[in-house]
């Protein structure tokens, strides 16, 4: 560990002009406006390190208030190294629950009540009191309800006209989750019992009725930074003024541009109005980004200069000081499974290029998503690890999904729950729908949306598995679902993150790749008002600026294979990616353009694939469902009779063509599509064209060569067509 500075000049040195400004503004309000990778970690700690060497600060009088432990532990640890140990990081509850514990002796009397570490059990005892019966998801959304209520400081009563003043999606009729909150605060104060919310309004409490402990505290604590602002609460920002009381001692950092955590009570108003509340204060915008390439920036600036709203009248213009690096990749696919393999290929040559798998991540909206991208890593053999979600085949409504079907296919067609359903996807979704599956997914997002999503991919995978194999039953859809939960059970190892958006919050990799950006995943369907769909914009710009250096967006134009191409990429991409109309996307529109790389991948899979019988293995005759073997129509492990001198010919070939097309080369062919013809060795166009991979366009304009190059003609090279 390096020593800390020699003295409080020695703090400065290495910071920008910006970041120097922050560290010298001691005294009065400052607010100090950060935008994605611009070092505002770095700005404050050596603002906190700089007052405390140079003898400004007393490090017992700063408290430093973030969000997480995790950041509160880092910069404890980087105050540490500079030199300024003893200054007191930590996050809004454990600052109130500290000072809860040292003064409800002397404030309320006797011990403080005990913390109750989960609250959902109490919540579920509530709502059977009220009579109302709570799945465990609806248990976990009227509990987050809850927790959304405290933290706005909405009483029960006023619970259901603040639902529909805040155009709220509550999880039940709100009339309902108003009387379980009632019941729920019933059931504390008879146990004598509080939640964490409680903590904060407990601190309210006790410094709003005790002048002589505010003024204790207040002493004690002269001087306050506070961490990620946009994302304060309205009890947050409450307990806040109560610390500082009518003095101006504070540093708030922030980004309106990243906040994405409204449906939890975040609100950004805090750090828009700060110069409204204080006319004085010292703003300091901190623009020049440290994380990521001029490209990555640019995109980013993109998205933000078409946003509304108040967030968007306060945006930062972002400027790189990385410089160039690879332009953004967008990648057009037919559908999800071509998609995943495409998005695997990619992390696979970003890996053979030298870039480590733990520096790569694939961000998706919701978790329910992870699924498809798991298996495709897995089948190309790179390691992944998830992170805010357990692994798809381990979720609770999975497993118990996965064991309804199992004991509908032991007891066959004596089921009542199957009686008059024929065929397999009517039998999962009538299974299904007694573990709370239905044909229209819920409304409002939370863990209710979640559970519902994670049925529906069990659903559209029974569709897909009979496509392959139309003779296929429940019991040899349950053997599938078997293997693909025992090929996913490995330890978990370091590895390609796969993540939400959500999740991804604070975190950063050198390559990003953001998938499934269609309408109605981005901005995601149940975003109705212009505030919500925002929100969504901000979202998608929390995930282009994760990257450091390699960023690749995609989306799939149908679901399945051979499905209709209906789907449209997101609205936030107009004007952005090359060949796009700026603006608002149309309903029901497509889109204007595609980049050229964009549409020599949709060449390749979206003109052919019409619905045929099941795809059988060519060599032991197994059904095939992997959408590579189905390529190459036959397993993996199965012996090859491919020309190895004609791969590597077509390889050769592929080359040059993507070299003068400035594209990668699996947007000519994959290499499961060159597997495929050297096997075939198609002599006619309609031969070729039977290839998986190989679709009218690209027929037209790769299929001379291609025939030429089967046929043994040497004189074949690289050069594109215009």
């Amino acid at each position: 560990m390096a020593p800390p500075p020699r003295d409080a000049d020695a703090v400065l040195e290495g910071l920008d002009p910006e970041q120097r400004e922050v560290a010298t503004a001691l005294h009065g309000p400052v607010c100090v406006l950060a935008g994605a990778g611009t070092g505002k970690t770095r700005a404050i700690t050596h603002r906190i390190a700089y007052g405390v060497r140079a003898g400004i600060l007393q490090p017992a009088s700063v408290l430093a208030v973030t969000f997480t432990n995790r950041a509160a532990g880092e910069m404890r640890g980087r105050l540490r190294q500079l030199g300024a140990g003893g200054v007191q990081a930590r996050t809004f509850h454990s600052a109130a629950l500290r000072q809860l514990q040292f003064f409800w002796p002397r404030a309320v009397g006797g011990e403080l009540p005990r913390l109750l570490e989960r609250k959902v059990q109490l919540v579920s005892e509530a709502a059977a009191r009220c009579r109302v019966r709570l799945d465990r998801n609806e248990l976990r959304d009227v509990t987050g309800e809850i927790e959304w209520a405290k933290v706005t400081q909405t009483v029960p009563a006023d619970y259901p006209a603040e639902v529909a003043k805040s155009r709220r999606d509550a999880p039940r009729d709100p009339a309902e989750i108003g009387q379980i909150y009632a019941m729920y605060e019933q059931l504390k104060r008879d146990r004598s019992v509080i939640d964490f919310e409680d903590v904060l309004l407990l601190a309210v409490g006790i410094l709003q009725d005790r002048h002589d402990i505010a003024d204790q505290i207040r002493a004690q604590y002269q001087h306050f930074v506070v961490d990620e602002y946009q994302d304060v609460s309205p009890l947050q920002q409450r307990l806040l003024e109560l610390w500082l009381g009518d003095r101006e001692s504070l540093c708030v950092v922030g980004d309106a541009s990243q906040t994405i955590y409204s449906f939890t009570g975040a609100t950004p108003d805090h750090l828009l109005n700060f110069r409204t509340r204080h006319p004085e204060a010292t703003v300091v915008k901190l623009v020049r980004d440290y994380r990521s390439t001029s490209q990555v920036v640019h995109l980013a600036n993109g998205l933000l200069s078409q946003a509304r709203g108040r967030a968007a009248e306060h945006r930062l213009e972002l400027i790189s000081q990385r410089g160039a690096g690879p332009d953004p990749l967008y990648t057009e696919y037919a559908d999800e499974p071509a998609e995943a393999e495409g998005t695997a290929r990619r992390i696979r040559d970003l890996i053979a290029g030298g870039v480590p798998a733990g520096e790569i991540a694939v961000l998706y909206r919701i978790n329910a998503q992870s699924e498809i991208y798991e298996q495709a890593l897995a089948d190309v053999g790179v390691p992944y690890q998830l992170r805010g979600a357990e692994r798809f085949f381990e979720r609770q409504e999975v497993r118990a999904a996965v064991a309804a079907l199992r004991g509908a296919a032991r007891f066959g067609g004596n089921d009542s729950i199957l009686d008059d359903v024929v065929d397999l996807p009517s039998q999962v979704r009538a299974v299904l729908s007694t573990s709370g599956w239905t044909t229209t997914p819920p409304t409002g997002s939370g863990a209710v949306r979640d559970r519902w999503e994670s049925l529906a991919a069990l659903v559209r995978l029974a569709e897909d598995f009979v496509q392959a194999k139309e003779t296929a039953t429940l019991g040899d859809l349950v053997g599938e679902l078997d293997e693909r939960a025992a090929a996913q059970h490995a330890p978990t190892v370091q590895g390609v993150t796969l993540a939400s958006l959500h999740a991804a919050k604070g975190l950063e990799w050198d390559a990003v790749c953001l998938v499934g950006l269609t309408e109605g995943m981005m901005p995601i369907t149940y975003a109705k008002t212009d505030e919500q769909v925002e929100e969504e914009r901000r979202l998608l710009y929390v995930g282009v600026t994760r990257a450091r250096h390699h960023l690749s967006l995609s989306w799939a134009l149908s679901r399945a294979p051979g499905g209709r191409a209906s789907r449209r990429p997101t609205r936030f991409l107009n004007g952005l990616r090359p060949g796009s109309a700026a603006g608002p996307a149309a309903p029901g529109a497509r889109s204007a353009g595609l980049a050229p790389a964009v549409s020599a991948e949709r060449d390749g899979i979206g003109a052919r694939r019409k619905r045929r019988g099941p795809a059988l293995c060519r060599v032991c005759g197994k059904t095939l469902t992997d959408a590579g073997e189905m390529k190459l129509m036959r397993c993996e492990d199965c012996p090859s009779d491919m020309d190895e001198g004609l791969y590597e010919r077509l390889r050769d070939w592929r080359a040059g063509q993507a070299k003068d097309l400035g594209q990668p080369a699996y947007c000519v062919f994959t290499d499961k599509t060159l597997m495929a013809i050297a096997e075939a060795v198609p002599g006619s166009d309609g031969e070729l064209a039977r290839i998986a991979g190989v679709g009218k366009r690209k027929l037209d304009r790769f299929g001379v060569d291609v025939l030429a190059i089967c046929a043994g003609d040497e004189g074949v090279g690289g050069g594109a067509e215009d």
